[in-house]
């Protein structure tokens, strides 16, 4: 299995260095976002590098089930194992010319995501993982921060009007309370400071399961917790929540 897991992280690796460089060919031109039914924007680049994804699945693994943010399902008749695939999360941050996007691929198998890529493209970022094989930032170990209490933890979110819209400004209060920095690296930039030690605590109140595809790996390899916000690992909640093991039993309380 340890194998067969090395493959896929290889793999994985390099497909989302190869989507991430070619959205590099867009990113600070001025391109032009189209909008999607539900409002959010999408650009040409968010298409190519998703096309890209799919292409190299489709070819190597071609039994595989795919869930994709632009081009919806590829159904599988076995369906032991389902890609993830964000071709640009943090789409706002990348037509605005900021760097905080990532490509985002997870390999789930037989329910449980075992391999994920988390690739920032504009900053040169790669966070990978296999369960069992380490989680590995630009080559190195990764590990979440070991700070003990949240009274001295970085706490950071995506949107802060997400809270009050989804029915979680109460809770997104008490965390600001105990928190000693509050800030808005958001998207998949959060998640990945937290797996690296950078932030304690990411929240979102809403998200879908291919904005957190890579997580579950990455998190559990780094020694935290990545899932809903009761404490269940998944990326099937339409929520999310990233800390520390040593932070988890505070949050929880708290929200």
């Amino acid at each position: 299995m340890a194998e067969a897991l090395q493959d896929y992280l290889d793999f994985i690796t390099e497909t989302a260095y190869l989507a991430g460089r070619l959205t590099l060919g867009y990113f600070q031109t001025g391109i032009r976002p189209d909008l999607k039914a539900d409002q959010s924007p999408v650009t040409v680049a968010d298409r190519l590098a998703e096309e890209l994804i799919r292409g190299r699945i489709e070819k190597r693994y071609p039994a595989h089930a795919i869930l994709g943010e632009e081009f919806g399902v590829k159904e599988s008749p076995s369906a032991s194992h389902c890609w993830y695939i964000d071709p640009i999360d943090g789409t706002k941050s990348f037509i605005r010319g900021v760097p905080l996007y990532a490509v985002l691929i997870g390999l789930e198998i037989e329910g449980q995501v075992q391999v994920g890529a988390c690739y920032l493209p504009a900053m040169d970022e790669m966070l990978v993982a296999a369960t069992g094989l380490g989680c590995w930032w630009n080559g190195r170990r990764a590990h979440v921060s070991a700070v003990p209490s949240l009274s001295q933890g970085v706490v950071t979110c995506t949107d802060v009007a997400k809270f009050a819209r989804h029915g979680r400004q109460a809770a997104w209060e008490r965390i600001q309370q105990a928190a000693w920095y509050r800030t808005g690296w958001g998207d998949a930039y959060g998640y990945c400071l937290v797996a690296t030690g950078r932030a304690e605590l990411m929240l979102d109140p809403i998200m879908s399961d291919w904005d957190c595809g890579p997580f579950p790996p990455i998190f559990l390899e780094a020694g935290g917790y990545f899932g809903d916000w009761q404490g269940n690992v998944t990326i099937h909640a339409r929520e999310a929540m990233a800390t520390t093991q040593t932070l988890l039993p505070e949050v929880l309380s708290l929200i």
